[in-house]
This record gives structure tokens, sequence and C-alpha cells, in this order.
């Protein structure tokens, strides 16, 4: 890996964010965002105004224009509480349509905010009126459900209990919303990925690897290490679209250098909300020095896990507690999974005190398992040998057509694995086979339906899709009202999938079949297999799709019809 290439990537980054924030401080935006991160422009009650309109923001050094709700980026916190009926009143000033999509959220599929799927979308000046029942609480957030995402339309939706005597002691409460921004038009973005799939990727390994490789592993394996690869036409650094090429990554709407701060003293317990908003990035977030007690996801409750550090998929939620133990700032640290840049904010007792920064981890490389799957689940000597002595994987092009260039025959089942770049760091990793949900299903049915759908894609051409097909070429799923279905998921790709069924629960099974925990998104690994129960019990048609933005525009999405 050209360990080079990424550091000057890293220090460009970091002066364009110096550059932002000098330029954000003598044109007074810096104020305005920073109240909007840190204080206010939090919403509560049972009727809301919410107007979607473009703002000018400064983020690189550039000026840019986003796409901001009631003015900030993040949107609004909305605090609802569970039983209420809500109303939520959208209204349109922008240019082009947009919606507003409550992720997460059990509610009549009109007020889902999909547009083609539950309704129009909402049309310059006009205003859209979503009212629900709210079934449930926890952490949870809104976005627009078109390219607005990527422009800054989305922001925690947090929903208090009924009945808060569970609720956990905490002094101090923060949503840290995780996002990533582009200078760059998106259109421009899928436009350029289609063009050619790595556009971004400026990870690409380079001679001086192969002789690195040659040194530690020998001429033979270091030959074979690439050859599987280059026949496969794929790339060990292919598994992120979009980097810190375009990309400054954000938390709370604060890029690195203007540094988002929260309070926290001595002694104190403090819930950190993270919701993943980025459109194209998986984050990695850790505090150095604290442990993160992770008591959520998706807004529901797990059993308590101690972890040092966990993987957050676009759409993902997890809440977790962390204690104070000092009068000390500590750094929350939200790397990119390619290790590409970061986003970064401070618990601290005092605004003028900063922690130290750590260092990106290296670059991430793919491993055998991560195209080979079951096949090279043993040791990294065994998963050599299986990378050296098997064929390559199974091109779909016959079965599929020329949209799907690999195909998985033996996946991995394992909850276990916290995925590429975070395996053997050192650090306590939190995985899906540490989450266990307090309240188990009250559905106990056996499934009735089995569906599976294989996660499908060709990189070169970034085209995405489901079984091979994309959504403008597919038909919709049917769930039979009052059914209790298992989906399975096979990712068929080098690339994670975070999956979001809308409308509905995900209930993830274990690999033996017994129930793990209760979502709404479920990242899918690299050459993985895994399985959810739905209790089909809303009526209406729903989306269902990758929540990597590119890739649902470019075809990795389903319509589900349940009647």
């Amino acid at each position: 890996m050209n360990k080079e290439k990424i550091t000057q990537l890293s220090r460009r980054r970091f002066v364009k964010g110096t550059l932002a924030a000098a330029a954000l401080a003598t044109t007074g935006m810096f104020s305005r965002i920073s109240l909007a991160t840190e204080n206010t422009s939090e919403l509560s009650g049972t009727v809301f105004d919410l107007e979607v309109a473009p703002m000018p923001v400064n983020f690189t050094g550039l000026k840019s224009t986003a796409t901001m709700v009631n003015g900030l980026l993040p949107g609004p916190i909305i605090r609802l509480t569970e039983g209420d009926t809500v109303t939520i009143r959208v209204t349109n000033k922008l240019a082009e349509m947009t919606t507003i999509h409550w992720h997460g959220i059990i509610l009549d599929s009109e007020m889902d905010g999909v547009p083609g799927i539950s309704f129009p979308g909402i049309e310059p000046g006009e205003t859209f009126i979503h009212k629900f029942k709210v079934q449930q609480h926890g952490t949870y957030w809104y976005h627009a459900h078109t390219l607005h995402e990527q422009t800054g339309s989305y922001g925690a939706l947090i929903i208090e209990p009924k009945d808060k005597s569970n609720e956990p002691q905490v002094d101090r409460d923060y949503p840290i919303i995780l996002s990533d921004w582009t200078d760059e038009d998106p259109v421009e973005v899928f436009m350029n990925l289609k063009k050619m799939g790595g556009y971004y990727n400026y990870q690409q390994l380079t001679a001086k690897d192969f002789i690195n490789d040659v040194s530690t592993l020998g001429i033979g394996n270091a030959i074979s290490k690439r050859s599987l690869w280059n026949k496969t036409r794929m790339s060990p650094t292919d598994f992120s679209d979009v980097s810190a090429a375009t990309y400054t990554y954000l938390m709370n709407g604060n890029n690195p250098t203007t540094n988002w701060q929260g309070l926290a003293k001595a002694g104190e317990r403090v819930r950190l909300r993270l919701i993943c908003a980025g459109t194209a990035t998986y984050f990695d977030v850790r505090i150095p020095g604290l442990k993160l007690t992770v008591i959520s996801t998706d807004g529901q409750v797990v059993e308590p896990v101690v972890v040092d550090e966990l993987r957050l998929g676009p759409g993902e939620t997890y809440d977790v507690i962390v204690e104070i133990p000092d009068n000390k700032a500590y750094t929350i640290f939200a790397q990119s999974m390619d290790r590409s840049g970061y986003a970064r904010g401070t618990l601290t007792p005092d605004k003028n005190m900063q922690a130290v920064v750590p260092e990106l981890d290296p670059p991430v490389l793919l491993e055998p398992i991560d195209m080979m799957g079951a096949m090279a689940q043993k040791t990294a000597n065994g998963a050599m040998m299986a990378m050296k002595n098997a064929k390559k994987p199974n091109h779909a092009s016959s079965e599929y057509g020329a949209g799907v260039d690999m195909r998985i025959d033996y996946p991995r089942t394992n909850l276990d694995d916290p995925g590429p770049g975070l395996r053997n760091n050192g650090r306590r990793v939190l995985t899906y086979a540490d989450l266990k949900s307090v309240i188990p299903p009250k559905d106990n049915r056996l499934p009735s339906k089995e569906i599976e759908l294989h996660l499908t894609g060709n990189m070169e051409r970034f085209i995405w899709s489901i079984d091979g097909l994309k959504l403008n070429e597919a038909k919709p799923l049917h769930f039979p009202i009052g059914e209790r279905i298992r989906v399975i998921f096979h990712n068929d790709s080098t690339m994670a999938h975070p999956m979001h069924l809308h409308g509905m629960w995900s209930d993830l099974e274990s690999p033996d079949g017994g129930f793990q925990v209760r979502k709404h998104t479920i990242s899918v690994q690299p050459a993985q297999s895994v399985s959810m129960l739905v209790t089909v019990d809303a009526k209406g048609r729903w989306a269902f799709h990758c929540h990597l933005l590119y890739h649902m525009a470019a075809g990795m999405f389903r319509e589900v019809v349940v009647a």
C-alpha cells in the first residue's frame, strides 16, 4: 500500500479544513454552523414545521451550497415521545423535488417519504404533511431519499420512551451524526464512478507493495496473492467507492479542524447517540482512553457490551455510554473504513481544552476471506493456500448478465468478524455476534416463506443490483400480509452493503438459526451470507435497498409490496 499517497491525501484534507475554518471565521458563517451543531437546534412536541432550502457553506476553503433543514446542517434534532401522534409539515424551498424519510420508523407507507414508491415526492414550493403515531422509542434519524442526502438534508430523531423507568441514568446526552461532505455535485460524483469504479481510490497497490510482499511471503505467494485479484479484475483496496479524495468527514456538521465539542466532566456518565449519515462511508469509532458500553442499536435495547471500537454502516445507529474518569479532554475519533480520512470531536470539561487526535490506522486491504468466504475462513496460512489453489470466483455473467462480475460459491455465515481493517488490531471491536436484543420478537412462528437475494454488481462499470437486476429491471417482491418471512442475503461482492428494509423490523438470525438482534439496517460483509426474519405487518409499497447512496442510485434496490 502506498502510504505516502495516503499521508499526502490526509495532509491536503487537513490544510483544506484549516482554510475552511479561516474562511468561516471571516465570513461569519463559523458562528452559525457552530451554534447549529453544538447548541440549540432541538425541536420537541407534536407539531413541527421543517423547511428544506439551499444555503451557502464552506467546509473546505471553497464556497459551496448545501441542502439544509431549517437552515441547519445537520438539521434540527427532533425529539418525540412514544405514544404521541405527530404532525410534521415539510416545505420544499428548492428548485427540484425533494423528500424526507423517517429512517427506521414504523408508520403508514404513504408517510414514509420515498419518491416513486410511497408518494410522488415534494415538488418546489409545496408542503407535504407527515402524520403518524409514534410506536417505538430510541435513536433514529431522518434524511432525504434523494441525492439531497449527500448535500446535507439529514438530522437526528430521538424518541423518548413512554415509560422512562428502564432508561439508563446519564448526566449528558449527545447525538453524534457522522457524515461525508463533497464540494462536487452528487450527480458528478455518480458519473465519475460510472466512468471508472475506482475513480476516488487513491490507495491502489504499487510495485513497492509487491516487493514488500516478496520479502515477507516469498515470490510464489506474492504472485499468487496478486493473480486471483487480477483474474477477477478487482483490487484488494476496492471496498469503498468514495474517499477523502473528494470527501471531508463531518461530526455534527463540523470538519476535523472546527472540531465539535461536548461538555463532559469528571465522574459523569455520557450517552452518545451515534448516527451514521454517511452516504458512501462506513465509520470506525473509538475514544482513546475510554471504554464504550453499547446499550442499543437501531433504537433497540441490547444487553450491554463493553468495547473499544465499533463500526457504523450508513443508516445504522448505536447508543453508547462512556464514563469520564477525570477532567481531561477526550477525542471522539471516527475514521473512514478505507483510512483516507476522519471526523472528530471532543468531550471536554473546558472548551479551551483539546485531546490528542490519533493517527489514522494503516490503509486497509481486503483479505482472502473477503473474496472467497468460507473457502478462506481459516488461519492466515490456510487462507493463503486457499487463495493459491482455488479457482477464481465463479463469474456469473451466464446467469446474471454482464452487469455482474463475481459470484461467491461458498459464502461465510459467521457474525463474529468485525470486518476488513478491524481484525486483530489490538482493540476490542464490536461484532454482530456481540449484540443481543433484550426484548425478543413476539412473533415466534417458523417462516412460511424464504427469499434469497444475491447482492450483485460489476465494480469496474459501477453497476449495482440484486440478483443481477437493477430496480428498473426487476419486479417487486411480494410479502403476503400476516406472514413470517425469512430473507437470506448472499453478498457476491467484496464490498459491505448496509441493507435497509422500510416499514418493518428485520430480526437478524444467528448462524445456528436463533434470534440475534432486531435492526432496521443490516450490514452484510463481503463474501458473507446472513439471514433475517420479517413479520409482515404493514400493508403498502415499501423500499428495500442498500444504504450506500450511490449503490442505491445505481440499482441495488427493490420495491416490496405488502397486501
